[in-house]
């Protein structure tokens, strides 16, 4: 993909990429950091989606577990996902295995409800949970910002 230089003539679009009117290619800015939202409730998929764009960051989103795993994982360049653990399509467990398996060095947020069977996860997985609640949003940014430090500070795991 190609790198953005700076111009006049460049335009941000609402998914993170820029477009030179005269190229007609999309342009990513290096940096650019590409959060995969997975949840079964629209509503709080859009929620998400808003509050992560507005921290400027990349947002896809997935509906069930074959958008996550077939068209999210494989297709964006995902650096983070925030998974609901209620996907429709598979269980918790097995779905972290296998995003796993892809992607070894992808960050993973479990973003549940206090009594969903996340609670339950082996301690030797490396998914971060964090409780949906009034000020979840908040947190799930520190935790967005922190792995994106990370990132930058780690390119080989990117």
């Amino acid at each position: 993909m190609p790198v953005a230089t700076y111009s006049r003539h460049r335009r941000r679009t609402s998914n993170g990429f820029f477009i030179d009117p005269r190229k007609r290619m999309r342009l990513r800015l290096p940096g650019d950091f590409t959060i995969l939202i997975a949840d079964r409730n629209p509503h709080v998929r859009e929620f998400l989606r808003r509050e992560m764009a507005a921290e400027g960051y990349r947002v896809c989103l997935a509906r069930n577990a074959h958008e996550l795993l077939e068209d999210g994982l494989d297709r964006n360049g995902v650096d983070l996902l925030i998974l609901d653990p209620d996907l429709p399509g598979i269980d918790l467990f097995p779905l972290l295995r296998q995003i796993e398996r892809r992607s070894p060095f992808l960050r993973v947020v479990v973003h549940a409800l206090p009594d969903d069977q996340s609670s339950r996860v082996p301690v030797a997985t490396s998914a971060t949970f964090i409780e949906k609640g009034g000020s979840s949003i908040e947190h799930l940014k520190r935790v967005v910002a922190e792995a994106r430090r990370h990132r930058h500070t780690h390119p080989s795991k990117s």
